[in-house]
C-alpha cells in the first residue's frame, strides 16, 4: 500500500437543540436534523520528490491522487441520524509501478500474476531506473471505501451516542472497520466530554518487489523464470551469480489490526473563547512493514541488472537504465503504540476576524516523535463569503529503524529506508474559500445549496519532497 501524503476535505455539520416547555405536561423539541443533507466532496493531490520507499529511499516519488466523496445524513426521526459515505481514490504512482521495474508489458498489476516471467519480453530490453516509472498495472489503482453511522440523541440533547461500520479495499489491500463513541454535555451545553473507539482489521494481499519473488521462486536458481537469459551484473559492470538475497523471505502473517480509544474535553470560556483537549490511544498488530518497499545494506555487495555504464551514475537521476537487486524487503515490529495528545484554542476578535489554533505532540515507541502547530484565521468578508488563510509546522524525529539508502545493516532485527519514518520537518501554507447561503436558494432538483467550500495547500518538507492540494466540497439539504 503506497503511503502517500495526502490532505483529504470533509465538510459535516451537526446541530443540537435544547428542550422548550409550553405547559407542565407537554415538551416539545427539534429534531437533530431538520431535512436530509448531502455533501458532495473531491480533491485532487499531486507531489514530487526523491527518496522512493519502493525503491529503497532513491528514486522518483511522483504521485497524483483524485479523490471523490458523497456524504448522506439522514433524519429517521427526532432523535435519530443515520450517515452513509462512500468514496473513491484514484492514484498514479511512478514509485509504486517500480515493484517491477523491468516490466514492460504492464502486467504487475496482481499479486498473482507471473508478472516476473514475461516470455515476451527480450533479454536485452530488461532495464529499469528509481528514477523511471515502469509500465506495470500496479502504476496507478483505484480505493474504495463505504462507511455508516448512526446516531441517537436523548430528549435533552445532552447526551449522544453513536455506532459505524466501514469496509475498504486497494489492490495489496481490505480494511474492515467498526466502532462508537459517546458524548456528554454538561453545565448548559457549555462543557462537552467524549469517548470513542475504534477496530480495523486488515489483511494483506501482498505485492513483492520483482527480482525478490522470481529468487524465491526458482528457490534461489538465476537461471530460470525471470532470471532466464538476464546477465545480473556486480559492483563493476562485471557478470556475476553471487547476488544472494539471504534475509529475504516472504510474509507469513498477512493481518494487521488497529485498536484505538480517543478522549476528548472541550469548554466554553467565555463570549470569545472554546478551548479543547483531546488523548489518542492506538495499537497495532501484526505486518506493519510494506512488503514492496525494497531496503539496500551497506555491508553487503550491490547487484544490478541493466546498462553497466551508469552503475556509477546511479543515484542520480540522470540513471535511465540500471537498477539495483534489493536486499531484502523492509523489516519492522509487529506491534506498535501510537499516542498523540492535541489541544485547541479557538478565539473570536469580532464579527469579521477569529482565530482557530491547534497543537499537538505524538510519540509512539518506534522512538518517533512529533510536533504539529496550526493557524487558521477565518475572515469574514461579506455575509455569504468567509476567506480562511492557514499555516501548519509539523516536526518529528527518526525512529529508530530508518536508515537511508545502502545504510542499514543486514544484522539488524529491523530496517526500513521509508522517508516517512525519518527525521524532517515541514511547512504547509493554504487558504480558503467558503459560501454559505442560510436559505438555500440555489436549487439542483430537489436539493437546495446551502454552501460550497474550496481549499489549497502547498506542502514542502525539507528533505525535498512537495505537494499541492485542492479541494472541493458542496452541501446540499433536501426540500
Amino acid at each position: 500500500m503506497k503511503k502517500v501524503i495526502l490532505f483529504l476535505c470533509v465538510f459535516t455539520f451537526a446541530k443540537s437543540y435544547s428542550q422548550t416547555t409550553q405547559d407542565s405536561t407537554k415538551v416539545y423539541k427539534k429534531r437533530v436534523l431538520e431535512t436530509t443533507e448531502v455533501d458532495f466532496l473531491s480533491s485532487y493531490y499531486a507531489q514530487t520528490g526523491n527518496n522512493a520507499s519502493v525503491t529503497g529511499g532513491i528514486g522518483t516519488e511522483e504521485l497524483s491522487d483524485l479523490t471523490g466523496t458523497i456524504v448522506v445524513s439522514m433524519p429517521l426521526n427526532d432523535d435519530d441520524v443515520l450517515t452513509i459515505d462512500a468514496g473513491f481514490s484514484a492514484y498514479t504512482s511512478a514509485s509504486s509501478s517500480n515493484g517491477n521495474p523491468f516490466d514492460i508489458s504492464g502486467a504487475s498489476g496482481n499479486g498473482d500474476d507471473d508478472d516476473d516471467d514475461d516470455d515476451r519480453r527480450a533479454a536485452g530490453d530488461v532495464i529499469g531506473s528509481p528514477w523511471v516509472a515502469s509500465s506495470g498495472a500496479s502504476r496507478s489503482d483505484v480505493w474504495g471505501s463505504l462507511n455508516a453511522d448512526y446516531s441517537h440523541s436523548s430528549d435533552d440533547r445532552n447526551t449522544i451516542w453513536n455506532a459505524d461500520v466501514s469496509f475498504a479495499t486497494e489492490y495489496d489491500y481490505s480494511s474492515i472497520g467498526f466502532g462508537g463513541g459517546l458524548t456528554m454535555l454538561f453545565n448548559e451545553k457549555n462543557t462537552t466530554v467524549g469517548i470513542s473507539a475504534k477496530v480495523y482489521l486488515d489483511t494483506w494481499r501482498p505485492i513483492y518487489p520483482t527480482e525478490l519473488k522470481a529468487f524465491e521462486d526458482e528457490n534461489g536458481n538465476l537461471n530460470q523464470g525471470f532470471f532466464n537469459g538476464i546477465t545480473i551484473l556486480d559492483q563493476n559492470g562485471n557478470s556475476s551469480s553471487a547476488w544472494n538475497p539471504t534475509n529475504y523471505k516472504s510474509i507469513v502473517d498477512k493481518g494487521r489490526n488497529s485498536y484505538s480509544v480517543s478522549l476528548s474535553f472541550s469548554q466554553i470560556l467565555n463570549k470569545n473563547a472554546q478551548f479543547s483537549v483531546f488523548l489518542d490511544i492506538v495499537k497495532q498488530q501484526g505486518w506493519l512493514a510494506n512488503p514492496l518497499q525494497r531496503v539496500y545494506f551497506g555491508n553487503v555487495d550491490n547487484y544490478y541488472i541493466g546498462n553497466a555504464s551508469s552503475i556509477p551514475n546511479y543515484t542520480s537521476s540522470t540513471n535511465t537504465d540500471v537498477f539495483q537487486l534489493a536486499d531484502d524487503i523492509e523489516r519492522l515490529p509487529s506491534s506498535r503504540l501510537k499516542i498523540p495528545i492535541g489541544v485547541r484554542l479557538n478565539y473570536y476578535l469580532n464579527e469579521v476576524i477569529s482565530l482557530r489554533t491547534y497543537y499537538r505532540y505524538y510519540f509512539d515507541n518506534w522512538g518517533l516523535k512529533s510536533n504539529t502547530v496550526s493557524l487558521e484565521v477565518p475572515i469574514k468578508i461579506s455575509d455569504k463569503f468567509t476567506l480562511y488563510p492557514s499555516f501548519r509546522y509539523y516536526s518529528q524525529t527518526q525512529a529508530d529503524y530508518f536508515a537511508p539508502y545502502e545504510q542499514n545493516l543486514s544484522t539488524s532485527e529491523f530496517y526500513t529506508s521509508d522517508f516517512d519514518l525519518s527525521k524532517f520537518n515541514a511547512n504547509q501554507y493554504g487558504f480558503g474559500i467558503s459560501y454559505t447561503d442560510i436559505f438555500s436558494k440555489a436549487h439542483i432538483w430537489k436539493l437546495g445549496l446551502k454552501s460550497i467550500d474550496f481549499k489549497y495547500n502547498n506542502y514542502q518538507r525539507n528533505t525535498g519532497l512537495s505537494a499541492n492540494y485542492i479541494g472541493l466540497g458542496f452541501k446540499f439539504v433536501m426540500d
